[in-house]
């Protein structure tokens, strides 16, 4: 027996279902809510999607995401921000919680990432080379790590660590506080946490 659903509400229940957190059910409800809307809802919906690989782009230098006409993020080019510091996270929606916090005025490194073996993710697949190379070129004078709380987290801040001492960089190196509960990503956290965890941050 075929799905009960017409094919092109079935194709679009399949492709939401694939998306993180989103189980059958919920594709479905999604999927009809899309159907029931004016067709111009649905067409802005496609549209967005359909130009979001065009119109984003990994910075080059912080490897934060930007719109693609612009050359670095205005979270490096500002003029206000302290090129000496550099906070350094796994993924750019790390960036985004940070700056909620309204307490930080450096920059950012993305890693893209963190080791995790068992998901075949080892050191050379990150951008730890690019940040050994901004803290030469910026002179930086200090690493904030701002990983997860969680042990591959954990291990890539004190991998990236060695990496800093073994090439004879001096910056000094800090990490969050321990404000932020272990297992909890940084985008989840909420803005009085994260203030708390960057103004307690330790020197390692």
């Amino acid at each position: 027996m075929g799905s009960l659903l017409p094919k092109a509400l079935q194709s679009l229940v399949d492709e939401l279902a694939g998306l993180p957190g989103v189980g059958p059910r919920t594709a479905e409800r999604y999927a009809y809510f899309i159907f029931k809307s004016r067709p111009d809802v649905a067409r802005r919906l496609a549209d967005s999607i359909g130009t979001l690989h065009d119109g984003v782009k990994l910075c080059p230098k912080t490897f934060a995401l930007i719109d693609s006409h612009q050359a670095v993020s205005e979270l490096y080019s500002d003029s206000n921000r302290d090129k000496k510091v550099i906070a350094v996270v796994e993924d750019p929606l790390d960036v985004i919680a940070i700056e909620k916090a309204k307490q930080f005025s450096g920059t950012y490194h993305v890693l893209g990432g963190v080791i995790s073996p068992i998901d075949g993710v080892g050191p050379e697949q990150l951008r730890i080379n690019e940040l050994l190379r901004r803290i030469e070129e910026d002179d930086v004078q200090e690493i904030i790590l701002a990983t997860n709380a969680s042990v591959e987290g954990e291990t890539t801040s004190l991998y990236v660590q060695q990496q800093i001492n073994e090439v004879g960089l001096t910056p000094t190196i800090s990490r969050l506080a321990r404000g932020l509960p272990v297992g909890v990503d940084l985008e989840y956290a909420d803005h009085i946490t994260l203030k708390h965890a960057l103004e307690g941050r330790k020197t390692l």
